[in-house]
């Protein structure tokens, strides 16, 4: 015999309904509502069957005190009570009265209890079944007896005389089999309107939890719980950030991937997107009509890929986050490298021609011309490399600036360091990677390098790119009319990065804008636009400043503080010159 290996969720669906309905969630709420809809219906069907039989009963003896009574002050009765033969006037009498208010009985006896009417006529004669010694006593009340015709409610009132005394009693009374049936009208009436409520229940409960049902999948309150397990533990779990929202764009559920990604603290649930402190771009980015694909976006100290989709029919929004911080930081090197590589490849192909020529004056019997020309080519070779070594301790800064340098000389740029650079190696903290200085100071030259080019197309002059790099004691730079930046400067010794062009400068108009994601100066398309962004961010990430001013071109400054015990010696001792 074989066995079925069929996912639990599959066998399920063949099992018989009563099954399925106590198995599921909303089976279970709707075995618990029915018998709950059926409990309170029975009660209440109950209750108002012992209510309507008390006021029954009640008004059965509120009616047979009022015909005890009419029938005692009536005056043929008080004047037959006194005749010779009672029986003969008063068992007509009685007998009509009876049949017209719908009585069981009405019977007049003596003051010994003998009766003088029965509606069997063969009782007259006989004593009186049931207590008389209250209506002897001139009072009238009512009991529960067992009589000739069976259990009945009766009273017994006196008849008096014109000297008020006692010379007859009365009795009336209703038997149990006639009040009961009075009661089946309205017992009838409460068993349909029990059924059809029970009836109304069970259907509005079936078809609540019919919608349950579809709603939960048919799923058991055990199998809800592990997927809610699992959708908590998947959420905490998954290193992209997810972020869902409704209609009115509020968040509905945000992982702590997307917190961590977006920096966002605090309760979210309800809050609208928009008001979130999220970049304007992104925020635009998330609420548009279109679904947005693998779009990079810059937050105060990471970059991310935005992905955008639409939940069914405009139920919501859901929005994914992933962390492009270190790949686009691994972009950034591997371009460094990558200029790096044409550089060297420029420089051998430089090389391999000086020493065409070297080899030829020689071949021409020219040696002191070869001698003279090598010298000259090694000296001025060797002259940035020199001055850049000497200036800049920092391994990192001086490879980056000596492979910066021959790129741009193979552009037609001339790159220059500035005297007054300086930077003694052991002085950057521990805590200023060395990917964060190739992305500010490689940007910042890579921008300035094409502004100058551009700017030699428009006007005569070689194009120039001056870098200053070295430890500064504080202080604002790149102020003016022209001046603006991010996060204004600020005080304390900090690592001070300048790179200055003889380009066209940036517009006043545009300081505000410069770092910002997708703005460029390129007119041929090819800009991206985050590079000034990249140096923002990574100024931030460090609390830096980045400013904007303006010599003969655009002048970019970043300040980057320096932390520690080695930062306290150098406020102490002095920055070196």
């Amino acid at each position: 015999m074989s066995v079925s290996t069929a996912p639990t969720r599959s066998r399920r669906r063949w099992l018989p309904l009563p099954r399925r309905l106590v198995r599921s969630l909303a089976g279970q709420l709707f075995v618990v509502q029915v018998v709950i809809v059926a409990a309170v219906v029975a009660g209440g069907a109950v209750l108002a069957y012992l209510f309507t039989a008390e006021r029954t009963e009640d008004a059965a003896r509120r009616e047979v005190t009022s015909v005890a009574h009419a029938v005692a002050d009536s005056p043929s009765v008080r004047s037959a009570v006194a005749g010779p033969d009672p029986t003969a006037v008063l068992q007509p009498y009685v007998e009509q009265v009876r049949q017209d208010v719908g009585v069981s009985f009405i019977t007049v006896m003596d003051t010994y209890g003998v009766r003088w009417t029965h509606p069997l006529p063969e009782q007259i004669g006989k004593r009186y079944l049931g207590h008389i010694d209250w209506a002897l006593a001139g009072q009238t009340r009512s009991e529960t007896y067992t009589g000739t015709l069976g259990p009945s409610v009766r009273v017994v009132t006196p008849v008096w005389d014109d000297q008020h005394r006692v010379i007859a009693l009365v009795s009336v009374g209703l038997t149990l089999e006639s009040i009961s049936a009075q009661l089946s009208g309205p017992l009838l009436a409460l068993v349909g309107v029990a059924v059809a409520a029970l009836a109304l229940g069970g259907a509005g409960t079936y078809l609540a939890n019919s919608r349950l049902r579809r709603h939960t999948h048919g799923m058991r309150p055990d199998e809800l719980s592990h997927l809610y397990e699992y959708h908590q533990a998947t959420l905490r779990s998954v290193r992209e950030g997810l972020i869902l929202l409704d209609r009115a764009h509020r968040v509905v559920l945000c992982n702590d991937a997307a917190r961590e990604l977006l920096g966002l603290e605090g309760e979210l649930d309800g809050r609208p997107v928009a008001e979130l402190g999220l970049p304007e771009a992104l925020v635009a980015a998330v609420l548009g009509e279109e679904p947005v694909r693998d779009e990079v976006h810059l937050t105060a100290e990471r970059v991310v890929v935005l992905n955008t989709s639409t939940i069914g029919t405009g139920l919501g929004r859901v929005v994914t986050l992933r962390d492009h911080t270190e790949l686009q930081s691994l972009s950034g090197e591997l371009d460094s490298v990558r200029g790096f590589t044409e550089a060297l490849g420029a420089q051998a192909h430089e090389a391999a021609n000086r020493l065409h020529a070297v080899v030829s004056l020689i071949e021409l019997g020219r040696h002191e011309q070869a001698v003279e020309f090598a010298t000259a080519e090694l000296a001025l070779a060797q002259q940035l490399t020199d001055r850049v070594v000497a200036a800049v301790g920092e391994p990192v800064l001086a490879a980056l600036l000596l492979g910066k340098a021959a790129q741009a000389a193979e552009r037609g740029v001339e790159l220059t360091l500035t005297e007054d650079s300086r930077i003694d190696d052991g002085v950057l903290p521990p805590g200023l990677s060395a990917r964060d200085l190739i992305t500010v100071l490689g940007n910042l030259i890579d921008n300035a390098v094409d502004a100058a080019i551009a700017g030699a197309a428009q006007s005569p002059g070689a194009p120039e790119v001056t870098v200053t790099a070295r430890i500064d004691g504080g202080g604002g730079d790149g102020g003016g009319v022209d001046g603006g930046g991010v996060d204004g400067g600020g005080g304390g010794a900090c690592l001070l990065l300048r790179v200055a062009d003889t380009g066209a400068g940036i517009d006043p108009a545009a300081v505000e804008d410069v770092f910002r994601r997708g703005w460029s100066t390129k007119q041929d398309g090819h800009g991206h636009g985050l590079g000034l962004a990249l140096v923002a961010q990574a100024a931030r990430r460090n609390g830096g400043t980045v400013e904007v001013g303006r010599e003969r071109g655009a002048v970019l400054t970043v300040r980057l503080p320096l932390t520690g015990g080695r930062a306290r010696e150098l406020e102490q001792g002095g920055v070196p010159a």
